[in-house]
């Protein structure tokens, strides 16, 4: 088992230099809840600072290769491929976003994938935050992943934690 610690309880990057790279994908999802209206702002483009979706699209994938560098314990990979994907309800006001990370790694991309939703989110906020003062950002999970020895996980619905 990996340990963040080394025998002393100090703090520890973990060494995965001896493990062998494979094709590594995780995918996390971030909800925004806002108003009716500013959602449909924000599909209509008026929203005075911009194309929120594009801003937020950015704002995620530069989110993933930047990850080492907000996670202090996480490693520096190389992302081959960073996606942000939208998926809106009107009548709730709610945006889903669903981050989708993958790279060839000794070490699995859950956190890129996971940091790039939590960014997207973050982004949502700041170009609606002067149309609306009650944005939230809801619960930011794991949904996928796949690569390494511990094999696939994909999140059951309506359960906290399973495995596939």
């Amino acid at each position: 088992m990996f340990n963040h610690f080394d025998d002393r309880g100090q703090a520890i990057m973990v060494d995965v230099s001896g493990k062998q790279p494979t094709l590594r994908t995780a995918v996390a999802a971030a909800t925004v809840f806002l108003k009716k209206e500013t959602l449909s702002a924000i599909i209509e483009g008026k929203i005075s600072k911009g194309d929120v979706f594009a801003v937020a699209r950015l704002a995620g994938i530069t989110a993933a290769k930047k990850t080492p560098e907000l996670i202090p314990l996480s490693h520096p990979l190389a992302i081959h491929h960073a996606a942000i994907e939208f998926s809106t309800d009107e009548n709730k006001g709610v945006i889903t976003i669903e981050a989708t990370v993958r790279a060839f790694e000794r070490t699995g991309v859950e956190m890129e994938a996971m940091v790039s939703a939590s960014v997207a989110a973050l982004a949502i906020y700041d170009m609606c935050k002067g149309a609306d003062k009650g944005i939230s950002i809801g619960e930011i999970t794991l949904l996928y992943k796949e690569g390494g020895k511990s094999g696939t996980y994909r999140k059951q619905q309506n359960k906290s934690s399973d495995s596939a």
